[in-house]
Order: structure tokens, then C-alpha cells, then sequence
């Protein structure tokens, strides 16, 4: 099950870059772009996390979160151009779970929304566990098992595998996958995908040459087989 992040950002040509880049992560991305609406957002569907601007018309950011606070327990990250030391503290005592200055890189986003997720995830005792027949995987903690025997991936075959968990038994595009794992100057390298879809193959396929798990979609990218899935995802 996709986490829902909560968007509230009145910069709307940000707002879409951010929403591509977290809906390309693998999240469902619900967009406000002022605090009433972000409020009104986060009563009708609960999310996982928010991400929040503080210069804001109308209410600004720090009353968005103080409000919050009555409506959600999902850890915040403020998503601001205020970036003095003074701001920073000033965040980060009122309870926020990070504070991220803009401008800011696409994986230092991904990167730190996962990291908030996972933090949410172990306070209330769960882990985002991915099965299909015999590959478990532990997304928290980064453990692979295939047939209960542990599997040692790089990180980078790790972010690869993880990728394809976003989006079970679909074709995930080759550009997709490449903006995933190594960011969207890579879009068109598709021979590092080639290449590491191979070292992972080599790792959890019994035939690597005939794999179970991920099939190549020809001409369109790769898909991860979950006939006979159980997933337990936070």
C-alpha cells in the first residue's frame, strides 16, 4: 500500500515538481496550496507525512503546524527558503520532524522523506515488510531473503529492488527506474540499468538467464512478479 504524503505549498510551479518527484518515489502525493486548504486536506485522508511551507498567505506555515497538531500525529517537514540558524531551531522545537532549506536536490528530498517514513514507522513498533513467494525484503532495515537464505545487496541494487517494490507486478519504464535509483540526469543510461537489473538477478533468481522475479517487458522496461503475493507494507 502506497504512504500518502500531504503537499501544502503555495508556490504552484514547485508544488508540480515536488508532486512529479514523489509520485515518481512511489508515494501518492495530495497537494493544498495554502494552509485552510492543507488542513481541510489532512482531515478527509490522513497522511503519512506533510511537508509544509512556512511563507504562506493568509496562515502561514508555523500556524499550519501548531494546527496540526489537534488533527495528525504524521511527522512534518517544513519545506522553506527560510534558512537561518534562527528559523531552523525555531522548526525543528515546535515538533517538526525535519526542515529541509530550499533549493534543494531531488535525492536529498526522496532521501529524507524516506528517512522520516521509516523513523514514523519504527515509533509505532512496524516495519514495511514486501513479499512475493520466496523474496522478503525488509525495507527498513535493507534485509533480503530468498528462500529464508540472506541475500547481500549493494546499495544500489538494494535502491533497484526497491524501486520495482514501489510498483508490484507493473512495468516500471526504463527512464523511471533510472530517475528512481540514480536521479534524473541518468534518465537515458539505460546500460547501468541493464547492467545492475543483471547483478541483481544473479542475487535472488535461482536462473538469472530465466528469471522469476524480474522479467524484462521488451521495449518498455521491467516488472517484478508478484504472483502469490503477500505484502505487509506500512
Amino acid at each position: 500500500m502506497k504512504e500518502t504524503i500531504l503537499l501544502i505549498e503555495d508556490d504552484e510551479a514547485l508544488a508540480q515538481l515536488v508532486q512529479l518527484l514523489l509520485e515518481r518515489a512511489g508515494y501518492t502525493v495530495i497537494a493544498a496550496n495554502d494552509g485552510e486548504s492543507g488542513l481541510q486536506a489532512a482531515r478527509q485522508t490522513p497522511p503519512d507525512l506533510i511537508l509544509l511551507d512556512i511563507l504562506m498567505p493568509g496562515m502561514d506555515g508555523w500556524h499550519v503546524h501548531e494546527a496540526l497538531q489537534g488533527i495528525t500525529d504524521a511527522p512534518v517537514l517544513f519545506l522553506t527558503a527560510l534558512g537561518d540558524e534562527h528559523n531552523v531551531t525555531y522548526g525543528l522545537g515546535l515538533g517538526a520532524d525535519d526542515y529541509i532549506v530550499k533549493p534543494f536536490g531531488y535525492k536529498e528530498l526522496v532521501t529524507r522523506v524516506k528517512a522520516a517514513l521509516a523513523r514514523a514507522r519504527r515509533a509505532r513498533g512496524e516495519q514495511s515488510i514486501f513479499q512475493a513467494g520466496a523474496l522478503w525484503v525488509n525495507q527498513d532495515t535493507h534485509e533480503v531473503k530468498v528462500n529464508n537464505r540472506v541475500v547481500t545487496l549493494t546499495p544500489t541494487e538494494f535502491s533497484l529492488l526497491s524501486a520495482l517494490i514501489q510498483d508490484p507486478g507493473r512495468t516500471v519504464s526504463h527512464d523511471t527506474l533510472l530517475r528512481r535509483v540514480w536521479g534524473p540526469e541518468y534518465a537515458n543510461r539505460r546500460d547501468y540499468l541493464k547492467l545492475y537489473i543483471w547483478y541483481l538477478r544473479q542475487k535472488i533468481e535461482d536462473d538469472p538467464r530465466k528469471p522469476d522475479y524480474i522479467v524484462s517487458e521488451r521495449g518498455q522496461g521491467y516488472r517484478l512478479v508478484v504472483e502469490h503475493l503477500e505484502a505487509d507494507e506500512a
